[in-house]
């Protein structure tokens, strides 16, 4: 049974930030089917990071709702090479945004963390509450700190406020419009990139990163998109709500599954010298599916779809 609607989007003003990303844009596609009026701002026209100019932004816009779909994002390389740039500019983009919304009475605000804010050795499948009970893995920390400050952000203006602000915490995403940068995206379009190439050039061996045993769960970004909108309409409450696929899969599976998608068969050499991440990492979604919530697709399917828009994507470069 579906929750009680608390939010009603109609006619209202919905404030996506960082619609250019992979969520943003799902975001987007997903507000189209409602009956609000979305606002958008590049970066040309707003810096999140600069808090003057985000606090005369908001007070000129006055969203009735944001969904806080920006931050600065990378895989485990680029944690590791940019501490400082992932800690500091999540900090400021997250309170930059608060920080305004309250002064411009925003009614709603659903902000987006990750499931690296969880401990390295979380029980699994991962419940809400084990955010906090252990020590988070090294690999991406910076980010995760920065995630776990914006859930408790949210979770003070509710308490001193009484703002009906909430969060919402994916799991690994992926989908069209992602970042397939080897040095700084993450796995599965990192996989996608590297089978894409071998094709291309004939190779008959790909390396991975770490061993190939990590176990991950993956969630199209159009479902979330879809989750998100249910929640901005259906939940309010101080604790954050896990969003997943809740099917897990390892590294290895995966890549054997994207290069049968490709269409390639080279052979899978595993450097195990460089880092695996965490373990296992599963969410669990059981809250938000007893709110009335399940639409994820299968993974084939979804990966099969997000490759078909790389290679158009790369095509209308090309063109």
């Amino acid at each position: 049974m579906t929750s009680e609607q608390v939010f009603d989007l109609r006619g209202k003003r919905i404030f996506v930030a960082g619609h250019r990303g992979m969520v943003g844009g799902a975001v987007l596609r997903r507000l189209a089917e409602e009956d609000c009026e979305v606002v958008t701002a590049g970066r040309e026209d707003l810096d999140l990071t600069r808090q003057q100019a985000v606090m005369e932004w908001m007070a000129a816009t006055r969203p009735d709702a944001i969904i806080m779909a920006a931050a600065r994002v990378g895989g485990i390389k680029a944690n590791s090479d940019y501490p400082v740039d992932f800690l500091l500019q999540n900090l400021q983009i997250e309170t930059n945004l608060a920080e305004a919304a309250h002064a411009a009475d925003v009614q709603r605000f659903l902000f987006l963390g990750s499931s690296c804010i969880y401990p390295k050795f979380a029980p699994q499948p991962i419940p809400e509450a084990s955010l906090l009970t252990g020590a988070l893995e090294p690999s991406n920390e910076w980010y995760a700190v920065a995630k776990i400050a914006g859930i408790k952000l949210m979770q003070a203006y509710r308490q001193q406020y009484g703002r009906d602000w909430i969060s919402a915490m994916p799991t690994n995403l992926y989908g069209p419009g992602d970042n397939y940068d080897l040095e700084t995206s993450h796995v599965l379009p990192a996989l996608l990139h590297k089978f894409h190439t071998a094709r291309l050039r004939g190779e008959d061996q790909v390396t991975l990163w770490g061993s190939g045993t990590p176990l991950r769960e993956f969630l199209h970004c159009d479902d979330l998109a879809d989750a998100l909108v249910f929640l901005l309409k259906h939940y309010s409450g101080a604790e954050h709500v896990n969003v997943g696929s809740g099917k897990e899969i390892s590294i290895r599976a995966l890549a054997e599954l994207i290069a049968e998608i490709v269409g390639v068969s080279p052979e899978l050499v595993f450097d195990s010298s460089k880092p695996d991440g965490t373990p296992r990492k599963l969410m669990d979604s059981a809250r938000l599916a007893a709110m009335g919530w399940s639409g994820a697709r299968p993974l084939r399917d979804g990966i099969a779809e997000t490759y078909a828009a790389f290679v158009a994507q790369l095509d209308s470069v090309d063109a």
